[in-house]
Formats: C-alpha cells, structure tokens, sequence
C-alpha cells in the first residue's frame, strides 16, 4: 500500500494560514532534529530558537548542509543546561512551545515538571501520538504510550481531557473517544474495565467534557464499525473512535508501534497538560512525521490563544 501521508498533509496545510510558532529547540546537535527545526522553519511552521552549543549547532549544519543563517542561536555548553535555558525562554514569553532535539526525553521533561522554574500546570502531563495508518480516514490519537507508566484513575482522568483538547485543537468536526481495554464489558477482575466505566460516569457527570466518550472498548469495536455491530454494541463511539485511551504504557507503546513497523502508519508526538505542547520527535520518526508534530503544536498553540482572547 502506497503512503501518501494525505492527512498529516492536511493539518499542514491548515497551519499556513498561522502565524510561525515560536519554538525553543533543545540541543538540535544531530542531522535528525536539526533538519527537523530547519524544514518547519522553511515550511512556514516554526520559528525556531535554536538552544544548545553554538558551535556544534553550526558545525553540524554545515556537514548536513542545512542553512541557519537567521535563526537565533542561544548557547547553552550541554543537554542539561540546553534543556533548562529552553524552557526559562518559555517562561520569559520569547517561545510558545519547546522542541526536543538530539537529548533524551527525560532530560527535558525533568526541566518541563521541575516544581521551581518548570512549566507545570493543574494538568497531569501526558503524551499524544498522532498516527497516520493507511487505509484509515483520518489520523488517530493515542494516549498515554510515552510518559505515565501506570496512570492511575485520577491520572485517566488528566490524559483523557488533554486528549480531548487536542482533538479540538486538530479541528475534528466530532471528538470519539474509546477507553480500551481487553474487552467491552466491566469485569472486577480486570481492572481496566472498572476504570473506563468510572471515566464514562465522570463524563455524565460533566467532570470531563468536550466528547463523547465510551469504554471499555477492546480495540476492534473501538474502530471497525462491523465487529462493533456484531456484537451488537450500541454507542456512538463504538466502530467510529478518532481518540484511544490506553489502560498503560506498554499496552500503548505496544499497539502504536505495531501500527508504525506493521500496517506502515506514521506517529507524530506531542506532550500536553504544561504551560506550552512539547513536541517530541525521534530519529525513527520520517521528517513528515517530524514536520507533522510541529502543525500539530502550532493548532495546540493557536488554540490556546484562541481560549485566551475569549476568557479575557
């Protein structure tokens, strides 16, 4: 099957009409995540800020003939500090949104949720994967397969509405979301299935809002509309969900991969649930996908300042 990346293409296409999203880019040392913050810079999407040894940044675009003339650089002498010196730029209002680059996913993260100086909110942080899967319509977010091990309910609770919220930022004309599990009935014996149908209660209860929301869902009536009606399972979400709500790490971490190295899907990342989206790349991911998570920040962004404006 030929991938056309059609639907990551359209939320591209729809960050043109944005203003470029200020972004601070931790420690771009490497030909992946530098690429990353040029081609969305040259795309319109971004304006990165480039954060990390000045005079490796410009060594390694020189090899990779990447061309950052313009782009601020902020010198930072490693990872760490790359990682701290991004999110103080968030702070001070110069950056909507962070990048990680060629540094691991808990080095910035321990910066983001630092109790002092970091960018937490109310929120649980949680984790967004944006799969683009051939041969389905639209693209498909999955939370939490990066960040909460072993979420508790109250943590379902924080990854659900960032889900949700992203689905709105993304413009989908309906937010469908399935709680997983191993199956679609409530069973005391499998405690992912109590915890769906206490999360379905708290969205009756309008204590998570914006969706319709449904669980426990086992995956193949979460999103194939005949074996939802073969079970004869009645819901608007059954057979039709744009969102999947994981019980756990592994199970998520498991079920995007094997999308991404079975079916030939691509998985764009995003944290959410801080003061700004995080955008988290890898170098497995392909630069569409790269490309796709920094659209996909600028809708979360543009969206926030959205609410901004009406709230004020």
């Amino acid at each position: 099957m030929v991938h056309t990346h059609e639907k990551y293409e359209r939320l591209i296409e729809v960050c043109r009409s944005l203003p470029p999203l200020a972004v601070a880019v931790a420690h771009p040392c490497d030909r992946t995540s530098l690429e990353s913050a040029v081609k969305a810079h040259e795309m319109g999407l971004i304006a990165p800020i480039l954060v990390g040894p000045r005079e490796r940044i410009r060594e390694v675009a020189e090899e990779c003939g990447l061309n950052i003339a313009g782009l601020p650089i902020v010198d930072a002498p490693h990872s760490h500090a790359a990682a701290e010196k991004a999110v103080e730029l968030v702070r001070e209002a110069k950056a909507e949104a962070l990048m990680k680059g060629s540094l691991h996913t808990d080095e910035v993260m321990a910066a983001v949720v630092r109790r002092e100086g970091g960018l937490r909110t109310q929120r649980r942080v949680s984790h967004c994967f944006i799969m683009d899967v051939p041969g389905h319509e639209n693209v498909l977010i999955i939370s939490d397969a990066a960040i909460n091990i072993l979420p508790t309910l109250a943590d379902k609770v924080d990854i659900l509405q960032n889900a949700i919220d992203l689905g709105h930022a993304l413009r989908f004309e309906e937010v469908r979301v399935a709680i997983l599990s191993a199956m679609e009935t409530v069973n005391p014996k499998v405690p992912s299935t109590l915890e769906a149908a206490a999360l379905c209660k708290m969205v009756d209860r309008h204590q998570i809002t914006g969706a319709l929301v449904d669980g426990p869902l086992a995956l193949d009536n979460a999103i194939d509309l005949e074996a939802a009606q073969t079970k004869k399972i009645d819901s608007p979400v059954a057979g039709r969900a744009n969102v999947l709500i994981v019980p756990d790490l592994e199970a998520g971490n498991m079920l995007a991969k094997s999308l991404s190295f079975l079916a030939g899907a691509d998985a764009a990342g995003i944290v959410l649930g801080a003061r700004v989206p995080i955008i988290l790349t890898s170098r497995a991911d392909s630069l569409q996908s790269r490309l796709a998570s920094c659209a996909i920040a600028a809708l979360v962004a543009a969206k926030r300042r959205e609410e901004t404006q009406v709230a004020g």
